[in-house]
């Protein structure tokens, strides 16, 4: 498996040529300290108000997208995957409106991109804790064009971009991807690997050490997955805030929309 330098990148309020390029040849970046280490600590404390409220008023949608809930170490009751975080904290918000995070946009051209509060499933927060008794806590090979496809649309460009909240490196799990992938044919982008099935280590993917504020991109077409930590408990926690950047038709949702067909297979994907 590949180790990719780390500290080669940092992000401006303007992308640069040589990221520019780097992104259109692999189709990930990592940019270093894009938050300090007290933002990590207000947004990690933003993150566990909404859940604290989502629990305890007994939520389990948010407009149209299911929670994923499971336990933590001590056995309490939290949630795996919130959708729409940033809907429900000003802080959150406020951060969707840094500069930095616009000037991303680029690495959709020639395609006009924006920040997708309100659309797909908003800002994620995904919240991986290994314990003896997790039924979640990896994600196998796939690519995020099956959303097109089962919304009946063409396969756009989208960008994932993490904001990581916690140090991990790359032998705690996490993120791996397969560079260039998102420039394969049709086919391969949908049928290389058994989407969401196939754990399987390739010589070729890339994995990320990860320090708390970093923050990653990679394109939705690319091949990607989720390494299962070897530890358990606080050792293996590892949070990582999601935003897509999309292109097309603007399709906000709100507390009326329904439910996304692919997110019934949620149960395919827990191992």
């Amino acid at each position: 498996m590949r180790k990719i330098e780390q500290g080669l990148f940092e992000l401006g309020e303007k992308l640069t040529p040589e990221q520019l390029a780097f992104f259109d040849q692999y189709g990930f970046i990592h940019f270093k300290n894009f938050i300090d280490k007290e933002k990590v600590k207000l947004f990690l404390s933003e993150v566990h108000r909404v859940e604290k409220d989502w629990i305890d008023s007994g939520v389990e949608k948010v407009n149209g997208v299911p929670l994923k809930f499971g336990q933590d170490e001590n056995g309490n009751k939290m949630i795996q995957r919130l959708a729409f975080t940033s809907q429900y904290s000003p802080a959150l918000h406020d951060l969707l409106q840094d500069p930095r995070l616009k000037a991303l946009v680029d690495f959709l051209h020639p395609y006009e991109g924006r920040l997708g509060e309100d659309e797909k499933d908003g800002l994620v927060v995904n919240h991986y804790v290994r314990t003896p008794s997790s039924a979640f806590s990896q994600m196998g090979w796939h690519t995020d064009s099956p959303r097109d496809l089962f919304l009946g649309q063409k396969i756009m460009p989208m960008l994932n971009v993490g904001i990581h909240l916690d140090t991990c490196p790359m032998s705690n799990g996490g993120l791996r991807v397969m560079p260039s992938t998102h420039k394969q044919n049709i086919f391969k982008m949908l049928f290389w690997k058994k989407p969401f099935m196939d754990h399987t280590s390739e010589p070729d993917e890339v994995g990320f050490d990860i320090e708390a504020g970093d923050l990653t991109v990679h394109d939705g077409r690319l091949w990607h997955r989720v390494q299962q930590s070897p530890n358990f408990g606080e050792e293996s926690r590892r949070r990582v805030m999601y935003v897509p950047l999309v292109t097309g038709k603007y399709k906000p949702k709100n507390e009326n929309s329904k439910t996304p067909f692919y997110h019934y297979l949620g149960k395919m994907v827990q191992n």
